[in-house]
């Protein structure tokens, strides 16, 4: 039985789908809610949230992301990070997950990927929870409900969690599996209930389409000026390091805050909503996202809350830290109604240094820029993990080496062109530490930090004098209103000054060590950036 707003050309049984039990189609938000609770898949929380855990299960399973080697992508996928699954493995998990679902309902939300039409694709999302259909309507775009009737998929995602995979059967690591089939046009996610797999595994098929097109794929934020969306501002940044803060500018409009495309035409938001985490999450710091904790709709996931008042713990991590709220775009009140802007005028890169010794802020040249979109560099420090007791270095080339099928240099040329055909100003901005590493020094004050992405983005910045960084060679300003000089400075805010040389020339050695896979493939002034 069939519930819902569906193209009766296009059910599941024209994909050859059948013998499944109730299917509903395009169900909105209120409806969604309404079987998740009688499926007693989360529990109703304050102001109309959903409260979710996840299981064991509560963030990506990047080694169980699988792509299948067909000939069509044979010689284009980044084999080095990216587990191959035969073609006769796909097919094998495919039956055995189609027998698996037959009599269970499922949830089919047909979504756009893409703000641009011009370069956005169809999605059917298949869904065992009714929770990850509410989370993929928020994450995804929604088309009008008259464009249902004419709809036509172009990909097609099943999310099965009660669905084991087996390696030996089906070619893959684990029970949990995430395969990529390009030439079925079919993603199958099988063995976790985490929810950000449906989203990143649309991201990571955009980021295998759109480079053809010659469109850069970014995992990053993006925001313009009020009323000027030339002026646009793009933040790439890995978890932590402030990329949906830093971008959620009042005095801005936010165009999305995780996955972008930059095309001839401008930039625009993958996406129709948010994911942010909430870890430590205050109506101080980030209001408008604190406020999205408790309206209709929104996901909260892996919280803990109390179970008579249903008040959110946002300091209790016992679950995980990577605790996180989803909801759509719009509960911002600042957010794009297009979700469209210009082609980036100020291009930022974010990174958490734990180590003390990069600045606040500083100026790259496109070679340079290339050098630190493929080094993406930030830092894990110690608590985060079982076993981290000291700053450790974390590269992830093109700030999401996870979602990236293809090879770093296919995204890092893409950036460098449109870098130079579009005159984007490149800023490298620390939001980790200073006046030593982790454990000694001091978290960057979030007000500089902002002050300075202030003078960046209205170009302050450009009227300043500038000192080259000895140990990286890119351009640091000497003075910036509002930011403390000596802050501008790491060496500076170091007492013991030897103590900073170590450590900077142990950091220049991390990244230098890390970049030579990547020599063979770039020119010789990245070659040049990379030793300063």
């Amino acid at each position: 039985m069939t519930f819902g707003r569906v193209n009766p050309q296009f059910q599941l049984e024209d994909q050859g789908i059948s013998g499944l039990g109730n299917v509903y189609y395009n169900l909105m938000e209120p409806a969604l809610m309404e079987v998740a609770i009688k499926r007693a898949e989360g529990t109703l929380g304050k102001g109309g949230a959903f409260l979710v855990t996840t299981g064991k299960f509560t963030g990506r399973s990047p080694k169980d992301k699988h792509v299948v080697k067909t000939d069509s992508v044979a010689d284009t996928i980044w084999w080095d990070n990216n587990a191959a699954m035969s073609p006769e493995g796909f097919d094998a998990l495919y039956v055995d997950m189609l027998e698996h679902m037959k009599g269970r309902d499922y949830f089919v939300q047909d979504l756009i990927g893409g703000a641009d039409p011009a370069h956005s694709i169809n999605v059917r999302m298949v869904t065992e929870l009714a929770w990850h259909g509410l989370f993929i309507r928020h994450m995804l775009r929604r088309p009008d409900r008259s464009e249902l009737d004419e709809f036509t998929s172009d990909f097609t995602v099943i999310n099965c969690p009660s669905f084991q995979a087996d390696p030996a059967k089906h070619d893959c690591r684990s029970e949990t599996v995430i395969a990529m089939n390009f030439d079925r046009k079919l993603i199958l996610i099988g063995g976790t209930e985490y929810a950000g797999e449906n989203k990143k595994s649309v991201f990571t098929l955009l980021n295998y389409l759109l480079p053809a097109k010659g469109i850069m794929p970014m995992h990053c934020s993006a925001n313009h000026a009020p009323g000027n969306p030339v002026d646009t501002a793009v933040f790439f940044g890995l978890s932590g390091t402030g990329k949906t803060t830093l971008s959620a500018d009042p005095e801005r409009v936010l165009i999305g805050d995780d996955e972008h495309g930059w095309s001839d035409r401008g930039t625009f938001n993958f996406e129709g909503g948010c994911y942010a985490k909430t870890i430590s999450l205050s109506p101080e710091a980030e209001p408008e996202i604190y406020a999205t904790t408790e309206k209709f709709g929104t996901i909260i996931e892996n919280m803990v809350f109390d179970p008579e008042t249903f008040d959110l713990d946002f300091e209790d991590d016992s679950l995980t830290a990577n605790m996180r709220c989803a909801y759509p775009l719009n509960y911002i009140s600042n957010a794009s109604e297009t979700a469209l802007g210009g082609h980036p005028k100020n291009i930022i890169m974010l990174t958490c240094d734990a180590f003390g010794v990069l600045p606040p802020i500083a100026r790259l040249t496109p070679a340079q820029a290339m050098y630190h979109f493929l080094s993406g560099f930030t830092a894990k420090v110690a608590g985060t993990e079982r076993g981290v007791t000291e700053p450790q270095p974390t590269f992830s080339t093109c700030f999401g080496a996870p979602f990236m099928p293809r090879r770093p240099e296919v995204y890092g040329n893409l950036l460098r062109e449109k870098i130079a055909q579009h005159g984007a100003t490149c800023w490298l901005v620390n939001t980790g530490w200073t006046g030593g590493a982790y454990g000694e020094g001091n978290r960057m004050p979030i007000k500089a930090t902002r002050a300075l992405l202030t003078a960046a983005l209205d170009g302050t910045l450009a009227d300043t004098s500038f000192r080259k960084d000895d140990n990286f060679g890119f351009d640091v300003p000497e003075s910036v209103p509002g930011v403390p000089e000596m802050l501008l400075n790491p060496r500076r805010t170091w007492d013991d000054k030897a103590a900073y040389d170590t450590q900077a020339a142990k950091l220049v050695q991390m990244f230098a060590d890390n970049f030579e896979q990547y020599l063979p493939y770039i020119d010789d002034d990245v070659k040049a950036a990379a030793i300063g």
